[in-house]
């Protein structure tokens, strides 16, 4: 019997410990129903603690790569991760600029799981520019929507980053107030605050939550839903995969993003 399986674009850098990156959205996504194509941005060095190293791949091979891909089938949504520089960035604008029509979902990786940074202001520059005015969803922490914005409160934040041009911003901040019991995720549209998403905070510190949140709504808008529903139904299977998360290293947990499988 034929399936429906949309094809789902990712930009994503390689995380050699299988927690985030181009592992995190092809584990996502296959658990959506969906096909998922990759360009690589970048290699890395990073276990499950933090981040080492970063090793951007040339442009010129991350734009033919995708032109191969987008020349050949149909892609339902781009899922855009680790950038590393602002000459990938770039590239990928470039690619953009040629696909107006499909729904892009960006997670400025700006900072990886371990605390280290992974952007400069050359790289936050082209994001704001060029690649923010061509997205549909954005899914910052409360800390990479500062570091774009220069401003502190979420709501600040947000409109900023709505006047760039995007869409929906969904900013979480899993990463404030660490004793709170509970976790707040701002969705923005329309120059104001759509909704809040309030979950139960969880024990630990989790390596590709993000990459998870992001490719999960990609995953769901390739299925049709508009962006309110994904992102709302999208929080729901992250928190789910953190809720079930395991210990693979000396550092932080990994979402078990095929935890249904094991339902029942």
């Amino acid at each position: 019997m034929s399936q429906n399986y949309p094809i789902v674009l990712s930009f994503s850098g390689h995380d050699p410990s299988g927690g985030a990156g181009i592992q995190a959205d092809i584990e996502t996504l296959t658990g959506h129903h969906c096909h998922v194509v990759s360009v690589i941005t970048a290699l890395t060095d990073q276990d499950s603690s933090n981040m080492k190293k970063i090793i951007p791949q040339l442009p010129e091979n991350i734009i033919a790569q995708a032109r191969t891909l987008l020349d050949d089938m149909t892609i339902s949504v781009i899922k855009i991760g680790l950038i590393g520089n602002d000459k990938t960035a770039n590239a990928i604008a470039h690619i953009l600029e040629s696909y107006p029509d499909i729904p892009v979902v960006l997670d400025p990786v700006l900072i990886a799981g371990g605390g280290k940074s992974v952007s400069n202001s050359a790289l936050i520059e082209v994001i704001n520019k060029d690649l923010l005015p061509k997205t549909t969803v954005l899914t910052p922490n409360c800390n990479e929507a500062r570091l774009l914005t220069n401003l502190e409160t979420t709501h600040d934040c947000a409109l900023a980053l709505l006047a760039q041009g995007c869409d929906y911003v969904l900013i979480t901040t899993a990463d404030e107030n660490l004793k709170s019991n509970q976790v707040t995720n701002h969705l923005y549209h329309q120059q104001s605050c759509l909704e809040l998403f309030n979950w139960d905070r969880l024990p630990h510190s989790y390596h590709g939550s993000g990459c998870t949140l992001a490719s999960s709504i990609a995953g769901l808008m390739a299925h049709g839903l508009e962006p309110v529903s994904a992102i709302s139904e999208a929080q729901n299977y992250t928190w789910n995969t953190l809720a079930a998360a395991y210990k693979t290293g000396k550092g932080q947990y990994n979402p078990k993003r095929l935890f249904w499988m094991e339902a029942g």
